[in-house]
């Protein structure tokens, strides 16, 4: 089953459940996939965004969530964590199993063993890699951070 169905049935079953949390993150996740599908429509693309896209921005979401966590950790402002957290709880449930970060750090050393990957100008390749192959299930920003520890070394 598509990812927008599985979206669109949640929202259906917590209006009818009446969960106002969840109703309002997955109409904000339906909004930001029609923004998408509107802005990516073309000549040849009708159909807008695809699966893979729907999961970059789902993950985009979570990490908007947490960027705000963090503003809101140095404000001491509990209640506004609470609810970013939520919102990050239910993205999270339409994303794949997340890789942790020893499973990230020895992918990003397998790569580099792979392609005989050696300096910092190699980032451009091991990100594209990791883009094209693991995006889904990896956070792309921890991703970096341990690519460019690897290659710096």
């Amino acid at each position: 089953m598509s990812l927008r169905i599985i979206i669109e049935e949640k929202y259906k079953s917590a209006i009818k459940t009446r969960k106002s949390e969840e109703v309002n993150t997955l109409r904000l996740i339906k909004s930001a996939i029609k923004d998408k599908d509107i802005a990516s429509r073309s000549g040849d693309n009708k159909e807008g965004i695809g699966e893979s896209e729907i999961l970059l921005l789902l993950q985009f979401l979570i990490k908007q969530r947490n960027d705000s966590i963090d503003s809101f950790k140095l404000a001491s402002r509990e209640d506004l964590i609470a609810i970013e957290q939520t919102e990050i709880n239910i993205i999270s449930q339409f994303l794949p199993n997340q890789m942790n970060e020893p499973e990230i750090e020895k992918l990003i050393l397998n790569i580099i063993n792979n392609f005989g990957l050696i300096s910092i100008k190699d980032m451009g390749k091991l990100m594209n890699e990791l883009k094209i192959n693991h995006s889904g299930n990896l956070d792309m920003a921890l991703a970096g951070k341990i690519a460019k520890s690897k290659l710096s070394n």
